[in-house]
């Protein structure tokens, strides 16, 4: 596999017959092979995470496929009134929460698994070519200091009630929110989906270009048990080759 980091939460994944790009919005995109299927995956439908000019794909991809969580539902007008073409919303897949489903893509079963976020849409958990993956969106331990008890409490019981569907589960890439706005809370999610899972590469996203906070991370004693298997991300752009 090759990994392209975008920006923020999107990540391009090149599989030697496919290509997956994930909650992609804005950023450089990588060239990708026109005889290779593209499949672009949008968590939710928040600024961050999803743009409408995914769909200009089709124009320049011979085959291009849109997993999009059901929050993102279009209705016919509203497409038309966007200049989305009907080549693009014929190749349009909504998932919602707690969905499996299998496709064929580039004569390959691709396994879809979803999760509910603890804020809006999906986390997407796939099969796909003999590996796993996992991309969170915005499924996180999104905790805060200020909050209230029962906030808290609720916050705690979501996220931790869908991390336990992942307990023990392998990924050989996972791709996990790492926020610095969160303040001393930043890791709290990253930390507690990285010992209920067994995860081969972590990559860190939803970072906000506050690229710092990966360091402080791999500095931080609490990711000692896991640390060697956090990618750090020097910059936009930037690629990795997994076995």
């Amino acid at each position: 596999m090759k990994i392209t980091y975008i920006h923020h939460s999107g990540f391009s994944v090149e599989f030697d017959k496919a290509v997956f790009l994930f909650d992609y919005f804005e950023g450089e995109l990588p060239s990708f092979p026109k005889e290779k299927e593209l499949v672009v995956f949008a968590s939710h439908k928040h600024h961050d995470h999803f743009d409408r000019s995914v769909f200009r794909l089709t124009e320049t991809h011979p085959s291009v496929s849109f997993i999009l969580s059901k929050d993102i539902r279009m209705s016919e007008n509203y497409r038309k009134r966007m200049g989305i073409s009907d080549r693009a919303a014929e190749c349009i897949t909504y998932v919602g929460k707690n969905q499996s489903m299998e496709l064929s893509v580039g004569e390959e079963p691709l396994k879809i698994e979803t999760l509910t976020s603890t804020d809006e849409g999906v986390a997407f958990v796939l099969t796909y070519d003999g590996k796993g993956l996992y991309h969170a969106g915005d499924l996180n331990w999104w905790t805060w200091t200020g909050e209230t008890g029962d906030e808290y409490e609720d916050m705690t019981r979501r996220f931790q009630a869908e991390m336990e569907k992942l307990r023990g589960r392998y990924f050989d890439v996972a791709f996990v929110p790492l926020d610095p706005r969160q303040e001393e809370r930043y890791f709290w999610g990253f930390d507690y989906f990285m010992r209920v899972s067994d995860t081969g590469r972590a990559f860190p996203m939803h970072f906000w270009g506050d690229f710092s906070v990966i360091d402080r991370l791999l500095a931080d004693p609490v990711s000692e048990p896991y640390r060697g298997r956090v990618q750090r991300i020097l910059r936009r752009g930037e690629s990795w080759d997994i076995k």
